[in-house]
């Protein structure tokens, strides 16, 4: 795989091919330490302290595509995160070693052995047991109290996701919540009530799940 600088169009890219293709897709090695620095390069312009109408501006684009970065990372993620766990589960059935792993990142390597054990524990715990007449025996695996992660912008869950193929101004949603503005190739996750106004008039298009 040739090498790829890390930007919002390559982003939206690599997305794109993972949404497109069954299998998982390989990312270079330094895919997460390429994309945490990039995401620190957005943070500066937005950290600025310049007040030129220039960099006011740049600010606001700027932080309308860290939002849209933010949106495109998570999807990424459970993508592959779904993938990744077709795989542990294809290793634990079949016990095969011809399974590829090729493609998992290091740090998506720990997360594939951790799942393929867990389900051959579980396995052996539970089917082999029933078959060799024996209860199974549960043991309940300790549950450590994680500290909530927040983006630095929050993210909302509504039903649609869109792709605005047009600017959109600001406007304001049925229940008096604001949205926008958006610029051509934003991504934002609205209601469907406003979702279907904005794709009937050609302003955006529905990003689809498989």
């Amino acid at each position: 795989m040739q090498e790829i600088v890390i930007t919002y169009e390559t982003l939206f890219e690599l997305l794109k091919r993972e949404k497109e293709r069954t299998d998982l897709q390989k990312l270079e090695p330094t895919f997460f330490s390429d994309t945490i620095a990039y995401i620190k390069d957005k943070k500066k312009i937005i950290e600025a302290k310049s007040d030129s109408v220039f960099a006011v501006e740049e600010r606001k684009k700027t932080e309308r595509q860290l939002e849209n970065i933010y949106k495109i990372l998570k999807e990424l993620y459970e993508r592959r995160e779904k993938k990744i766990i077709s795989i542990a589960l294809d290793r634990s059935r079949t016990k095969s070693s011809l399974i590829d792993t090729s493609a998992l990142l290091k740090e998506e390597k720990v997360v594939f052995d951790a799942l393929a054990s867990l389900l051959d524990n579980y396995r052996d715990a539970i089917l082999y047991s029933v078959l060799n007449e024996k209860m199974p025996f549960m043991q309940q695996a300790e549950i450590k109290p994680k500290e909530e992660f927040r983006p630095a912008i929050e993210l909302k869950k509504p039903t649609r996701l869109l792709r605005f193929t047009s600017h959109v101004p600001k406007f304001v949603g049925t229940e008096l919540e604001e949205y926008g503005p958006f610029g051509e190739e934003d991504i934002a996750n609205l209601p469907s009530e406003i979702a279907d106004v904005l794709i009937g008039r050609g302003k955006a298009e529905e990003i689809r799940e498989e």
